[in-house]
């Protein structure tokens, strides 16, 4: 006998799916911003001359399922028939004891459908053998088209690589980018140049770059706000940041670690999960050394540290940079710097209700949001992404290396009233060596005033430029459809 019946799956099924009855249900779900995800996504879902299904990743609360419902009701909009499209979250008590087969099965019985069906699949991880049975309907079913959510799933990217080889792609959803920030708040925005590049900003003069800065003097408390809060959409559109913050904390890091994480891994301890993942938010963009934080964590074992790190990143709630070569053979091996998926976590984490007024906190916001915009903007290309750090020094540091085939950037993070570096900065002796392979080099900066080139002696300029221009430019970049190009 089944735990569930037919009957408790119809009602949940129409319960969830109200376009069923009134197709106009689906706007009280759909949000009328939009972010780039929404686009890419129903690009790759409407592909005429390549079918494949499409998976979102991303931690929870970064508006996944409201990507879901936007397609829907564009597919309504553009005349699907309601009926073709099934919204089906397997976060359900009750669906989480059915399988994407009996649910097909059932929906396909309430009504004769005629056409191409949309299948969206909240939360899939929940459902037994996922990859296995999308790979069945990709192959036997020419009439659907499915896109698929997943907040952390230790299958969603192996499962891409084995089953959906070819069939679907994992569309990972970063928080928002200060771009989409200023965009979903209807933020006045700064009026550039059309075109505007960011490796072009050199060989401007100093009059020229000075008028472009000013331009986004505008916007410096939103950045502030920005920096505080982050870039969950539910929380940036509410009026009561304190809250907001108490509501990241438990809708998305207690559920995550506390839920998801234990559901989806073979994690022993979950207060030693807890712990761990506090751990790396107090020493978030610094070098992971394992040793050292098996002693602070109660001499857990190095392996297992490990295991529960690559459980954090594939619950999108970290980024693993590894170290990189930079035309040198004394680059640190093997350690990697973790940072926090978006800053607003680890302010949250650690209760931090001031971040500005903190030099030293307001700098590992800063790098680390860096970082979430570079891994963004340079997803699905062939770069690299890492950071450098010499060996024999510890001091000389470049806090971002991108590599790509014929290119190799390099960003440092000097958000301080002070932003000098010196001769001997990891920076300027990489950017002085011709062998290096560098390209670009940016030097991020606090101050609107902050800007220009440096005065070093290198091969390679290193442009001197605020994080408010940086990041709004690599978001619009990303946003005119350049990803990649930076």
């Amino acid at each position: 006998m089944s735990i569930v019946s037919d009957e408790q799956v119809i009602k949940a099924l129409r319960q969830y799916n109200g376009w069923w009855r009134s197709p106009d249900a689906v706007k009280n779900e759909s949000k009328p911003q939009k972010r780039l995800a929404y686009y890419e996504a129903l690009k790759m879902l409407k592909h005429e001359s390549i079918r494949r299904f499409v998976v979102l990743s991303g931690v929870r609360r970064v508006g996944k399922t409201t990507i879901l419902y936007q397609v829907m009701d564009r597919l309504i909009e553009e005349g699907v028939n309601p009926k073709n499209i099934l919204y089906v979250t397997f976060d359900n008590p009750i669906l989480k004891f059915v399988t994407i087969e009996n649910v097909l099965s059932i929906y396909e019985s309430l009504y004769p459908i005629q056409g191409t069906k949309y299948i969206f699949f909240d939360e899939i991880q929940y459902t037994d053998n996922w990859e296995l049975w999308m790979k069945v309907i990709y192959d036997s079913r020419k009439d659907i088209r499915l896109m698929a959510t997943g907040s952390a799933s230790p299958v969603l990217e192996k499962g891409s690589a084995d089953s959906g080889t070819g069939r679907w792609s994992v569309l990972k959803i970063p928080t928002l980018s200060f771009y989409e920030y200023c965009k979903l708040l209807d933020l006045e925005v700064p009026d550039l140049p059309e075109g505007i590049q960011l490796t072009k900003l050199g060989s401007l003069d100093r009059a020229e770059l000075g008028d472009l800065m000013s331009r986004f003097g505008q916007l410096q408390n939103h950045f502030n706000r920005y920096l505080t809060i982050g870039g969950f959409p539910e929380l940036a559109l509410s009026g009561d940041d304190a809250y907001a913050q108490r509501m990241l904390r438990e809708d998305v890091v207690d559920k995550v670690i506390k839920r998801d994480v234990l559901a989806l891994f073979n994690i022993r301890s979950p207060l030693l999960m807890e712990k761990l993942f506090l751990y790396l938010c107090i020493n978030s963009t610094e070098i992971f050394n394992a040793s050292a934080a098996s002693k602070e964590l109660e001499n857990t074992s190095v392996a297992t540290l490990e295991s529960y790190i690559e459980a954090l990143e594939m619950s999108n709630l970290i980024y693993l940079a590894k170290p990189m070569d930079v035309g040198s053979k004394g680059a640190l091996k093997g350690r990697p710097k973790i940072f926090i998926a978006d800053a607003a976590i680890r302010n949250a984490m650690l209760m931090i209700e001031d971040v500005l007024s903190d030099e030293r906190e307001l700098g590992a916001v800063v790098e680390m949001t860096v970082y979430k915009h570079m891994v963004s903007f340079y997803q699905g290309s062939a770069a690299q992404l890492g950071y450098f750090r010499k060996a024999k020094d510890n001091q000389k540091e470049v806090d971002v290396v991108v590599e790509l085939p014929r290119r190799k950037i390099l960003c440092e993070v000097k958000y301080r009233n002070q932003s000098h570096v010196s001769a001997t900065d990891a920076i300027v002796e990489l950017c002085r060596d011709e062998k290096s392979g560098v390209t670009n080099a940016f030097l991020i900066t606090k101050r609107l005033d902050d800007f220009g080139v440096t005065r070093h002696d290198t091969a390679v300029p290193i442009l001197r430029i605020p994080a408010i221009a940086f990041l709004y430019l690599l978001g619009k970049t990303e946003a005119e459809g350049r990803s990649g190009k930076l």
